[in-house]
């Protein structure tokens, strides 16, 4: 923005007056104020110089008013300009709040993986440790003649197997551990055990009307319509940057001599200024420019609303599928449960084969694995449909954290 500061001047100068070989100082001192929103600028000037034909000083004090009346009439430029930078400060405080966004949903996720890595770890632990119970089982039966050798080496087999798996799920939560204590800046050592996290939001039923509510609502439209009326104003501002520069002034002037500007001469003058580049090339290049961007950005802005929307569709048919997914792997863990209870039975009678109880307990297992991947990456979803939409973080959140600073 141009500046409205008042603006002091002060020269000076010293005069060699050859024909009169005659040395004599002379000085300036201006103030003067520009008024931005209406482009009127107000100097006055006071000057002292030394006179040619005597030994008294010329001194002056004039006091001038311009204003522009063509390419910045009465502000019109400052103005559009103004707008210009208001909408790019709208533009960056949604792009501030989007990038927080960003950043919670990112921790929000490791929390979600360190959960996973734990509750996985849960389950490989427990089941590591009923295959150990297992193989002393069969040691036990093989001593009584019951069971095989062979069985006793499926079973070492298994808990073996078992054993691999628990490393990979302790080094996988390690890891997810270690972001969560880096997020958290600890540096304490202090033993930490996630909480099953809850649900962060429900999707809506109606795709239609949460599509209709994001376009209503949300950052992302607002952020493109701002751009879009940024690229407008450029647009106005560079059409009337095509005017001629012109100037109506009027002034008062005072002339005397010595300091005090004795024996005055008062004058009132007013008159008119212009500048006007003929074809004025790069005006008219910055023109045509920004129409062309403003055109680049409507049909940015509407492949931008296609890729949004279908992003969005995805991730609510993705939320809807892990929904019923789980659903159906809570099915196939009872199931599993009681296969596995009956199986059991079965292996001690002697109607089944080692081999068929130890798909039971597998397919268990790998049913709790499932389980566990598919409520997390539902979490997850709903996670990414909230930041997609703009809900993760909301108008009334960023106010209640402001009262909650102060």
């Amino acid at each position: 923005m141009p500046a409205r500061d008042l603006v002091l001047s002060v020269r000076n100068q010293y005069d060699f007056i050859l024909s009169q070989n005659r040395e004599e100082p002379e000085s300036a001192v201006s103030l003067s104020k520009l008024f931005p929103f209406t482009g009127t600028e107000l100097s006055a000037e006071y000057n002292t110089i030394p006179s040619l034909s005597s030994t008294d000083n010329n001194s002056s004090l004039n006091i001038t008013l311009l204003q522009p009346i063509a390419k910045n009439a009465f502000g019109k430029v400052t103005r559009l300009k103004d707008k210009i930078l208001g909408v790019e400060i709208d533009v960056a405080k949604h792009q501030i709040v989007e990038a927080y966004e960003d950043y919670l949903a990112l921790l929000i996720e490791s929390y979600y993986n360190w959960y996973e890595a734990y509750a996985n770890l849960e389950v490989g632990t427990s089941s590591y440790h009923e295959n150990l119970k297992l193989l002393e089982n069969i040691r036990d039966r093989e001593k009584s003649k019951i069971a095989l050798s062979v069985d006793v080496n499926k079973i070492n087999l298994q808990v073996l197997a078992k054993k691999e798996k628990l490393i990979e799920l302790q080094d996988a939560y390690d890891r997810s551990l270690n972001i969560i204590k880096r997020s958290l800046r600890d540096k304490a050592g202090d033993v930490m055990v996630p909480q099953n996290p809850r649900q962060y939001h429900t999707v809506d039923h109606s795709f239609r009307d949460a599509y209709k509510n994001f376009e209503r609502y949300s950052r992302t439209f607002a952020i493109l319509h701002l751009l879009e009326v940024k690229s407008s104003l450029e647009v106005n501002k560079a059409a009337r940057e095509l005017l001629p520069s012109m100037n109506v002034l009027f002034g008062y002037e005072i002339q005397g001599t010595d300091w005090q500007i004795q024996e005055d001469d008062n004058m009132f003058f007013a008159g008119m200024s212009m500048d006007w580049p003929f074809p004025d090339q790069v005006g008219r290049a910055e023109y045509n420019t920004a129409k062309v961007d403003l055109d680049k950005r409507k049909l940015t802005n509407d492949n931008i609303y296609y890729v949004l929307y279908s992003n969005i569709k995805n991730i609510y048919s993705e939320v809807k599928r892990e929904k019923q997914l789980i659903d159906i792997a809570n099915e196939k863990i009872s199931l599993a449960e009681s296969i596995l209870a009956d199986e059991t039975d079965n292996y001690s009678f002697g109607k089944i084969t080692l081999n068929d109880y130890i798909d039971a307990v597998n397919v268990l297992d790998n049913n709790k694995f499932n389980k566990i991947e598919h409520e997390i990456a539902y979490k997850k979803l709903i996670v990414e449909w909230l930041r997609l939409t703009d809900q993760l973080i909301t108008k009334s959140d960023i106010e209640e954290r402001h009262r909650q600073r102060h």
